[in-house]
């Protein structure tokens, strides 16, 4: 039977352990990676390679720096499991022309992946997905990896073991004084998800009258037996414990703490549009930042009206980093964002970081003396109010094609009653309404489900706009 090709969706491969996700398949990978820096004649500048908390992932890992060892390319090997963004940030300070993460994120426990970066310490771009997708289907029907063992190549210098965390804690103290929020005597309590993000707001805040409660704070593969998603069907611990604890609020970070979730001090969600618009706020008024804002067309029409009250561009691309960074660079964008809850800032890197979310969080609940609650009233005051959601849905895999010709061939007047003003077709099918409210059906890029969105502006419409989005797609 033929083999079945690697395909990289929103961001990177992923796979279930064991069916798609081997070594032999995470060989070809790194051999295709190796293949294309080839091919650019960029061997010599080496590569990272790291790993988050998952099933098997330090010795997927190790498979990674075997095969680029192998091919003479040195491997920078992160010795312990470590957030995306730091592993992101090791790339630029070592000057290496890439990355590689064994992380699928937010995914099942069932799943693992294969993340590239480029040397920019961002998502490589889609042309260049291509072209490595084309080298790993090579590797695949040569049926052949090249790998020396870990111990040959520590031997020979060709896997260097680093510790990326202290450089990156340096350049997280550059991009903010960590200080008042140190001193400000918050309760934060802090959901680990189980993930690679333990610890990291407790060593970037350092001991002070800001008292970190951790959960969900060790390594369990099964993630307790949720999905490391920040979203509110997995955050119910935090959300109990933050009103339990009379916190002043919860954090929550995915799988490889790229990502970032919030709730107020009631124990109730702030959900990643209201997030993202805070965090635009935060850095216009409070940081006093100009420039660009960058957001995918999932992400909220709060940062529209925010771009036109303080004079910056805003700039919207497709679902996902690899769209995401680009623009930042290209534009010179002062923060990029989607609806997934991954943030990315200037003058620090073009990739999610919820770390540095989280702690640009904080530092608008210590400036402005609000609790998050009432940042969000706020932010209303500016912006109107604004209500969002999402439905995941599971379909057959076989009933994807008649789903997206229904769609295709769908071009409606009205949704929800509301007379649909425009409609776009980058990344899914958006449907605008007059008052800026937007539905927007796609497919996940990493996961066989179909979302369907909406932002609008009464909690009543939220659901009567979904329910028009599923009976679209007929689902």
């Amino acid at each position: 039977m033929a083999q079945r090709r690697i395909r990289f969706g929103t961001d990177g491969w992923r796979a279930i352990i064991g069916d798609d996700y081997t070594y032999e398949n995470v060989g070809y990978c790194a051999q295709g990676w190796a293949d294309y820096l080839r091919s650019k004649n960029d061997t010599d500048r080496g590569v990272v390679v790291g790993y988050d908390m998952r099933f098997g992932s330090e010795r997927f890992a190790g498979v990674v720096a075997e095969v680029l060892a192998a091919n003479g390319i040195r491997a920078y090997l992160c010795r312990s499991a470590q957030p995306t963004p730091v592993i992101s940030h090791a790339i630029v300070a070592h000057g290496a022309a890439g990355g590689v993460t064994i992380t699928a994120s937010h995914n099942p426990a069932d799943y693992n992946g294969f993340k590239v970066r480029s040397d920019y310490g961002g998502a490589i771009m889609p042309e260049v997905i291509a072209e490595l997708e084309k080298h790993i289907d090579a590797a695949q029907d040569r049926g052949k990896s090249e790998r020396m063992p870990l111990e040959d190549g520590k031997r020979s210098g060709l896997v260097e073991i680093i510790d990326p965390a202290p450089a990156y804690e340096a350049q997280v103290r550059n991009l903010l004084d960590v200080t008042p929020i140190r001193d400000a005597g918050l309760r934060v309590v802090n959901d680990c998800m189980y993930g690679a993000g333990i610890g990291w707001f407790q060593r970037l805040i350092g001991d002070g009258a800001t008292q970190i409660i951790p959960i969900n704070a060790e390594r369990n593969t099964y993630f307790g037996g949720i999905a490391p998603e920040p979203i509110p069907r997995n955050l119910q611990k935090m959300f109990a414990t933050t009103r339990a604890e009379k916190a002043s609020v919860g954090l929550a970070t995915d799988g490889d703490a790229d990502r970032l979730g919030v709730c107020d001090e009631h124990g109730e969600i702030v959900d990643q549009l209201r997030v993202y618009s805070l965090i635009a706020l935060y850095l216009l008024e409070v940081r006093g930042f100009r420039g660009p804002i960058v957001k995918t067309l999932s992400t909220s029409s709060m940062l529209d009206k925010l771009g036109k009250l303080y004079g910056v561009p805003v700039i919207e691309t497709g679902v996902g980093f690899k769209y995401v960074a680009p623009a930042m660079m290209a534009n010179d964008a002062m923060v990029g964002g989607e609806e997934s809850g991954g943030y990315a800032f200037r003058n620090h890197l073009p990739e999610r970081d919820g770390l540095v979310a989280g702690l640009f969080i904080l530092d608008l609940i210590v400036k402005l003396g609000k609790p998050p609650s009432e940042l969000v009233e706020y932010l209303f005051s500016k912006v109107g109010p604004h209500y969002y959601n999402r439905l995941d849905i599971e379909f057959p895999a076989e009933q994807r094609e008649a789903i997206l010709k229904r769609l295709t061939d769908s071009h409606p007047e009205k949704i929800a009653g509301e007379q649909v003003v425009s409609e776009n077709r980058t990344d899914g099918f958006k449907y605008v309404l007059p008052d800026g409210s937007w539905l927007l059906i796609r497919f996940s890029g990493t996961e066989p489900i179909m979302r369907v969105y909406t932002e609008t502006s009464s909690p009543e419409r939220v659901k009567a706009i979904l329910d028009a989005g599923r009976a679209l797609a007929g689902v």
